[in-house]
């Protein structure tokens, strides 16, 4: 499946928020307001000016709702989830240009809070790998000793790592070690 630069931005979003929960075996990285600056600024989210204690409870409220999403046991039950999530967000399509980025197009309100930015794009993003039957692609690490979700772009759907260099790379030393131990 092609994937569009706002649905690639849209999903590696969706990813790094997910990771930034305590659900994925690691530290909450979202517990101050700084933090979500700092999450808003490395992702360049457009639009955001300005951040409050709310917006902060509800990324984190999102972020949960997402991490269910890629963790259902299966597809109807990751539809359940993203359709109630889709039902209490603002969504208005409307094309745009900016930062460089070819036309493509934005499904939050002109007035959406974080929440309901990332709601709204990130959601549409996961509904369309669910509408194209892409389901599977919606991972979590195989490491055993890590939790982080990933989007899976190759071809053949064969990506089991989050990351090949970190957790790939342990894994395939272990394997190494073991097979040269036998």
């Amino acid at each position: 499946m092609a994937f569009g630069h706002d649905m690639v931005h849209a999903l590696a979003d969706v990813v790094e928020l997910i990771n930034t929960s305590p659900s994925t075996g690691g530290d909450d990285d979202l517990v101050s307001l700084a933090e979500l600056q700092s999450f808003v600024e490395s992702r360049q989210i457009s639009g955001i000016t300005t951040l409050t204690a709310r917006d902060l409870g509800q990324v984190r409220m999102v972020r949960e709702a997402f991490h269910r999403v890629f963790t259902a046991p299966d597809q109807a039950t990751a539809v359940r989830v993203l359709n109630s999530l889709l039902s209490e967000t603002r969504i208005t399509p409307r094309l745009t240009e900016h930062d460089g980025h070819p036309l493509h197009i934005h499904y939050f309100a002109a007035d959406a809070t974080l929440a309901e930015h990332l709601a709204a794009d990130c959601g549409v993003a996961l509904a369309q790998l669910l509408v194209e039957d892409e389901w599977q692609r919606l991972r979590t690490c195989a490491a055993p000793d890590c939790e982080s979700v990933f989007v899976d772009e190759s071809r053949n759907r064969s990506r089991v790592y989050c990351d090949s260099r970190t957790c790939g790379n342990r894994m395939h030393v272990a394997a190494y070690r073991a097979r040269r131990r036998a």
